[in-house]
């Protein structure tokens, strides 16, 4: 009975959180696509069953194809250069640069702060009245100008470059991480063979570290569509509407304008939008395994 009893008691030990975290994870999506095909308003409404009115309702909204097309812009930016700037970063410190440990965490460490802090630093910074463009203005640089934050076809920028700030780093350890596990005695094969170090980099480097990139690329795909308080710290979707994306509207509508089934289908649809990155990328890991075996 003692070994029955210890052979048992690690699963009970995990049942409870396991069921509850597969209750308020799946449960909570399920009830989620319940909403959005109800009528539901200010409250939720199970009697009044509406299919898809819901989602033709949305997708006939101007608001939504702007945020839709807020959240293209956002995420090729963010994800694209905060790649590259990790990457270029991680290059950079695999050189064996003096104060490496001080510089790898200076450029890690906005990776500490909430998405809330960065939202608000931004503000007062891209804020023409209080920040950089008042600080050009004080040293005497009074035909400077920047701002960004203030017009509705440029603000949504303002988003990007706070979130590239914010996620560079975390990129560049994911980098610097791989290029440390590469074997040296590879590239000084390559050296010896008369390989330029560019060359190297592109042809060598880059295909070992092709799972760090799709590891990157999910992380980052999965921060930009759930941008919620990047976007509401920041510019709270304004001006107008300019920079909603599909979080904020989601927000907007379940919250402020009493519109649950609708926000419900928006959000829906930004749950679709995260398993079309990553179900292929977990079908190709698991596919990809019996053949490494």
């Amino acid at each position: 009975m003692s070994r029955a009893f210890e052979s048992v008691l690690p699963k009970l030990v995990i049942a409870p959180a396991f069921v509850l975290g597969f209750a308020f994870i799946y449960g909570f999506m399920v009830w989620n696509g319940v909403l959005s095909v109800t009528g539901s308003r200010m409250l939720p409404n199970y009697d009044e069953f509406v299919g898809l009115a819901q989602y033709q309702q949305l997708f006939g909204m101007d608001r939504w194809w702007v945020a839709m097309t807020n959240l293209g812009i956002f995420s090729v930016l963010y994800v694209g250069l905060a790649m590259l700037i990790g990457m270029t970063l991680a290059i950079f410190l695999d050189q064996k640069v003096r104060f490496e440990g001080a510089l790898r965490t200076i450029y890690l460490y906005p990776m500490a702060l909430s998405f809330i802090v960065t939202g608000t630093a931004w503000k007062w910074i891209l804020n023409p009245s209080l920040g950089l463009e008042k600080l050009m203005h004080d040293l005497g640089w009074a035909s400077f100008k920047f701002d960004w934050l203030i017009q509705s076809d440029t603000a949504i920028y303002c988003v990007v470059i706070a979130g590239i700030w914010q996620s560079a780093g975390f990129a560049m350890a994911l980098f610097l991480a791989g290029l440390r596990g590469i074997d040296d005695s590879i590239i000084k094969a390559a050296q010896m063979d008369g390989a330029s170090l560019p060359r190297i980099y592109w042809r060598i480097i880059l295909p070992v570290l092709r799972p760090v990139v799709f590891s990157t690329i999910l992380v980052l795909s999965h921060l930009s569509i759930k941008s919620f308080d990047l976007v509401m710290a920041l510019t709270a979707g304004g001006p107008g509407y300019s920079t909603d994306v599909p979080a904020t509207f989601m927000y907007v509508m379940s919250f402020t304008r009493g519109q649950i089934g609708l926000g419900a289908a928006s959000a829906t649809i930004m749950l679709a939008t995260v398993a079309a990155i990553v179900v292929p990328y977990l079908y190709s890991e698991l596919r990809a395994k019996p053949h490494d075996r």
